[in-house]
């Protein structure tokens, strides 16, 4: 079609690159393309850029793209020396080996000499948790090991090394992002311009040192972990910034002016602007994990610390629980059984609510929210009478369900009023749970059609930036369909009560 502006999104997930070249003005999919990137949680990102560059070809060039943003797997710690080397692999989300670093970091953070002598009212006495507290009020979400700082205090503390050749720290989606624009490793006595690198708050949010209610790097948190502040961190964007533009080799070489580089963001976040996502939805997606997220209009300060207080791409708050155990609750109660997906359901579907009396509280690798990470799962409330397959079928259902509407209600005790449940990943498309969602959640669940969100958000977001309006592009999100049914609280309840 003559006359087309075309946008790429970019996703650079944990699992693989994928570049959808979209119609900036519909949002219709134009091309696509997606290449796989190396397992294990430390990878070297030059993967990134290969599966980039493979995608990129796969979509048939990015020639003819107007505009192009990159959304990215949050928390990974990309390390550049002066020459824009990186340091060493960069450490993923999913790397747990810094989880004594961020007990240390909470517990430094928990000590009576405060670093800007904030007051203790409405502190914990206990030092462990005022700790997190203090983290909670200083960045919006207290440390776990997916944190960013935590992967620098890491190095810090046990590759002095490398810590000591650290030029520069950033996301995976600023690395790629700086790639794009035509940067990267230079010779000695050359400049890798590490200034260029820039980020949006949704990504920098997750790391630990940004505070998304200030716009601001907390340069003297970052000192805990790294021992100094002489790094460049990449310059934090507004929504609709753009400060550069493609590599004519690498995008936007037939467009006049270029392709402009938008911001990116963190893949949550780009998940829900590809949903259109407001004020007031939630999505719950059922992934390996599971993560419930709310769009807010103020910042979350989570004192439980079971919520991370993000920000969105959009200039609101992304506040958000996850579970570690996710869809793989199913497929564990169909090995139980030894049913497949379809079986499942009709087994679930022949018992009634509460399913006998029978509990599951499914931390089967522990759990996230709550915090349990020595857990295991639990089965309870059997009997000779309700112990049956039908019965046992249904308990596995509503406890992930249960689990993710414990996520629902941490959300709504910050303040968030909950208008609409949007339900989405690969667990979504169990019939069981389609079923049981509405009943055991508590309202109505729209269910969005399968596509790939991070990348949708990926591409809007640069239509949005190229279009210069004040609010993003109005594309159709296909709804298949509105889930609906009774609540059944009392399920709620007695997964409450066995949970503890």
């Amino acid at each position: 079609m003559m006359g087309r502006v075309l946008v790429a999104g970019v996703d650079t997930s944990t699992q693989s690159t994928k570049v959808r070249i979209t119609d900036a003005q519909t949002g219709e999919l134009v091309r696509f393309g997606q290449a796989k990137h190396p397992d294990g949680t430390s990878v070297n990102p030059e993967s990134w850029w290969e599966a980039f560059q493979e995608a990129a070809q796969q979509a048939g060039g990015l020639d003819d793209v107007s505009a192009l943003a990159v959304g990215g797997q949050q928390h990974g710690m990309v390390l550049l020396d002066k020459q824009g080397n990186v340091v060493r692999d960069a450490l993923l989300w999913n790397d747990t080996r810094s989880a004594p670093d961020a007990e240390r970091l909470i517990a430094e953070l928990g000590e009576d000499s405060l670093i800007d002598e904030e007051a203790k009212e409405g502190l914990s006495e206990d030092p462990v948790l005022r700790g997190h507290q203090r983290w909670v009020k200083a960045v919006g979400s207290s440390l776990v090991a997916s944190i960013t700082i935590t992967k620098v205090a890491w190095v810090a503390k046990h590759e002095p090394e490398n810590a000591s050749r650290i030029a520069a720290i950033c996301l995976p989606h600023d690395w790629l992002s700086w790639r794009i624009a035509g940067h990267g490793p230079v010779e000695d006595g050359q400049d890798a311009d590490l200034q260029a690198l820039f980020t949006d708050r949704s990504d920098a949010s997750g790391t630990g040192y940004f505070d998304s209610a200030s716009n601001q790097y907390r340069w003297d948190l970052l000192e805990m972990a790294l021992g100094r502040r002489d790094v460049v961190l990449p310059q934090v964007l507004e929504p609709t910034q753009s400060v550069t533009v493609a590599d004519p080799s690498i995008a936007g070489r037939d467009v006049s002016g270029g392709c402009i580089i938008a911001p990116g963001g963190g893949d949550n976040a780009m998940a829900s602007l590809g949903l259109s996502m407001e004020v007031g939805d939630v999505s719950i997606s059922l992934g390996t994990s599971g993560v419930a997220a709310a769009i807010s209009p103020v910042p979350a300060y989570d004192m439980t610390a079971a919520v991370t207080g993000f920000a969105d791409c959009t200039g609101h708050w992304l506040p958000l629980a996850c579970t570690i155990n996710g869809s793989r609750i199913a497929d564990a109660g169909r090995a139980a059984l030894g049913v497949d997906y379809d079986e499942l359901s009709d087994l679930a579907a022949a018992a009634d609510p509460g399913a006998g009396g029978i509990t599951l509280v499914p931390y089967f690798d522990g759990e996230r929210t709550p915090n349990r990470p020595d857990a295991t799962a639990t089965l309870s409330g059997m009997t000779l009478r309700n112990t049956t397959k039908e019965n046992i079928a249904r308990a596995f259902v509503e406890g992930l369900l249960c689990s993710q509407r414990d996520c629902l209600e941490l959300v709504k005790s910050l303040g968030v009023n909950v208008k609409r449940i949007l339900l989405i990943g690969g667990g979504a498309k169990s019939k069981a749970v389609q079923a049981l969602a509405p009943s055991v959640l508590g309202m109505d669940v729209a269910l969005p059609a399968s596509d790939e969100y991070v990348a949708i958000g990926a591409a809007r977001q640069a239509a949005w930036v190229l279009s210069g309006e004040a609010e993003p592009p109005a594309w159709e999100v296909k709804v298949d369909s509105v889930l609906t049914g009774d609540p059944t609280e009392q399920v709620y309840e007695q997964y409450v009560k066995y949970r503890g």
